[in-house]
């Protein structure tokens, strides 16, 4: 068996979904960064337990999570409130976790990314994987750009199943408005951290860090925000997830758009 840990900010509208998706674990903690909403009551409802702590980003979050929650299982999986457990991977995890690993620190796992009520899997590159089920509290996090990675020296294997993200569970208008947030981290610690992983990873690698490596290179190439596009829509093919695929690869470009405009930003105020 196995707790679940699940990131909050004003979830009210979403967490539900994302709880009843895991309401066969025993131990559900709520990590709130100090919502307002019917969060915590929500929370409270279907039994969690609520923890709340500031939100710095996610590495800090989730390693808050590993190293100052008493959770009742050695292993314990992170969702986000936009996101679901499937049967399929409950099962998985469940047999993974009852194996007595003791020779890896966690499980990469990629999630389908849903998009206007369509999986879009071309445009976001799946299979994208995240260290997801992880061991607390010897697991750490770091951040990287708005998101989270596992720290160099952590080991780990793949699963096999998927969980849900609802790319659009808010509305265009609430997804400019966090990825413009999300831009201004990725842009300041990209200032801060500009080392980069072996630039052959992009031929030799495996698919994760052939995706790292691209990532890291594409901050020097002029003309991002189009070149975002024309990558996830023609190259990934994301003309073939319809309608959806389109607006989400628009979405992207706005983007980087908001990162590059981070960018500059930064580099007015230094000087």
């Amino acid at each position: 068996m196995f707790s679940v840990v699940i990131l909050t900010l004003n979830e009210e509208r979403d967490l539900p979904a994302c709880l009843a998706s895991v309401q066969a674990c025993d131990d559900i903690v709520v990590l709130d960064s100090g919502s307002t909403d019917r969060t915590v009551e929500i929370a409270l409802a279907a039994g969690a337990r609520v923890i709340t702590n500031p939100f710095k980003d996610f590495a800090q979050q989730r390693n808050f999570a590993q190293n100052h929650i008493q959770f009742h299982h050695t292993w314990v999986f992170h969702l986000d409130a936009d996101e679901q457990m499937t049967p399929e991977l409950w099962s998985e995890c469940a047999e993974a976790t009852n194996n007595k690993c003791t020779d890896i620190d966690g499980y990469w796992i990629a999630p389908k990314m849903i998009f206007e009520g369509k999986w879009i899997p071309h445009c976001t590159d799946y299979p994208a994987y995240q260290a997801r089920l992880v061991k607390a509290p010897q697991f750490q996090f770091i951040q990287v750009g708005h998101g989270q990675r596992e720290a160099p020296e952590m080991k780990l294997r793949h699963l096999r199943g998927n969980y849900l993200h609802d790319l659009s569970s808010d509305g265009e208008d609430e997804w400019l408005a966090k990825h413009r947030r999300y831009a201004k981290l990725e842009a300041k610690q990209h200032k801060a951290n500009r080392s980069r992983g072996p630039w052959w990873q992009l031929f030799t690698g495996d698919s994760l860090e052939r995706r790292r490596a691209l990532k890291q290179v594409s901050y020097d190439l002029p003309f991002r925000p189009s070149l975002r596009f024309i990558y996830q829509y023609v190259l990934r093919r994301g003309f073939l997830d319809g309608i959806a695929g389109y607006h989400y690869c628009l979405l992207l470009r706005r983007y980087e758009q908001f990162v590059d405009e981070a960018s500059r930003g930064d580099k007015n105020d230094a000087n």
